[in-house]
């Protein structure tokens, strides 16, 4: 995640209080040798001044870096839907390292859902990342009617693996060993199938998926569909 000048600007004031700090520490001990008491002991005081200023502009930095932690999104999928059919279509998955997985839904709109890890707050602060595992992708109809007797597609996007440590059974079991997660839960989105859409899920580090056009066209095709 890229910094922002004012963000390195603390870390800068840090560094440069720490340069500070040193110097004046090595001068008091030089002076101290050469019993000069009195300057030693005010070039230690100037030291300590400087440690402490070094540590405010560490913790102020480190504070707001977790901040822009806390309200990052994590994209971890963008779909593009492409119409075959009345209420069918094809969706292309895209991961984040970049893989692609293309499923057929039927519906009038997808919903993704996940299963998310989310963090005690001062577990984001100190950049704990977002933890969340795809389960499936299905197709959703407008009308309850059609929901209960038109025929569905789902689609699992998670594999199973018999090595795969589940942290809420370990939360269940130990729970002093993961006291920084704060809840497991499934999470969903879901928007309208549209043809020559593109859509971006995202996960936030406090949890839930959100789900969004990737571009202008897409906007344009929800607002018109009357989302």
């Amino acid at each position: 995640m890229p910094l922002t000048p004012f963000l390195i600007g603390f870390f800068i004031f840090a560094g440069l209080c720490g340069l500070f700090a040193l110097a004046n520490g090595l001068g008091a001990r030089r002076r101290w040798r050469q019993r000069r008491r009195f300057a030693a002991c005010h070039s230690s005081l100037w030291s300590v001044v400087f440690v402490l200023l070094a540590l405010l502009g560490a913790f102020a930095g480190s504070a707001l870096l977790g901040y822009r932690r806390l309200t990052t999104e994590t994209t971890i999928a963008t779909l593009d839907t492409r119409k075959l059919d009345e209420q069918r279509y094809a969706v292309r998955i895209e991961y984040p390292d970049g893989s692609r997985r293309n499923v057929d839904l039927a519906g009038d709109q997808w919903q993704l859902d996940a299963r998310v890890i989310k963090w005690q707050p001062r577990a984001v602060m100190l950049g704990a990342p977002a933890l969340y595992r795809l389960d499936r992708i299905s197709g959703r109809y407008t009308a309850a009617a059609q929901e209960r007797e038109r025929v569905r597609s789902v689609v699992a996007l998670g594999e199973e693996n018999p090595f795969d440590l589940d942290l809420l059974d370990i939360k269940r079991r130990f729970p002093q060993w993961l006291g920084w997660v704060d809840a497991d839960y499934g999470s969903a989105a879901y928007l309208p199938l549209l043809d020559g859409a593109r859509y971006q899920v995202t996960v936030a580090p406090a949890g839930g998926l959100v789900a969004r056009a990737a571009d202008a066209a897409t906007e344009q095709k929800l607002h018109a569909a009357g989302w």
